[in-house]
């Protein structure tokens, strides 16, 4: 069985040979060239019937980059879900409404400038109705920081979801205010 192999070997290699460049060498030495050649192939073929396959090599489980499963990344996002839970409950709550604020009066404005009046019209709706005071110019300014209004991304992006051009024409937010006034807009559930 091995000699039909070397002589395939032989007349493959022979066949490769015909149609080079290289000067004719004699023929002794063009057999110890092909010796040599299967010998290499032999070694390699019985190194790779020999070693096992990758998967049951035994290597440290250091290099071993770890490949994300499914089940990883389930696990994942519910940590990321419970640290946001966190956050929002250290911030102690006092007051959470959920508001469907109409965005259609940003549909008025030039194509180019509609998003940005949408997000101008939710900051002032959310103002209005969670009565977040902004600083008064006359006012001296105090020591303590005046209450802020905090839009999430997520609100954000899904404003701009279709663009400048085409902003939703209502969205359903959730407004929590937290104990120093700071309000804070994040998507309604389900949205």
């Amino acid at each position: 069985m091995s000699e039909d192999k070397t002589e395939g070997k032989k007349k493959k290699i022979e066949e490769e040979t015909k149609g080079s460049a290289e000067p004719v060498k004699k023929a002794g030495e063009a057999e110890e060239e092909l010796e040599e050649f299967l010998e290499k192939e032999d070694e390699k073929e019985e190194e790779e019937i020999t070693e096992p396959p990758p998967s049951e090599k035994e290597e440290p489980e250091e290099e071993k980059p770890e490949e994300p499963s499914e089940e990883k990344e389930e696990e994942e996002k519910k940590e990321k879900e419970q640290a946001k839970r966190k956050r929002e409950e250290e911030e102690e709550i006092v007051e959470e409404r959920i508001y469907t604020v109409p965005l259609n009066r940003a549909w008025i404005m030039p194509l180019n400038k509609r998003s940005p009046r949408a997000v101008r019209i939710l900051k002032a709706y959310i103002n209005r109705h969670m009565k977040v005071e902004a600083p008064k110019e006359g006012e001296e300014e105090e020591t303590e920081e005046p209450a802020k209004l905090i839009i999430s991304n997520e609100v954000n992006e899904r404003i701009w979801t279709r663009g400048i051009q085409k902003p939703p024409r209502n969205i359903r937010v959730r407004a929590a205010k937290d104990k120093d006034g700071n309000v804070t807009v994040y998507l309604a559930e389900g949205e």
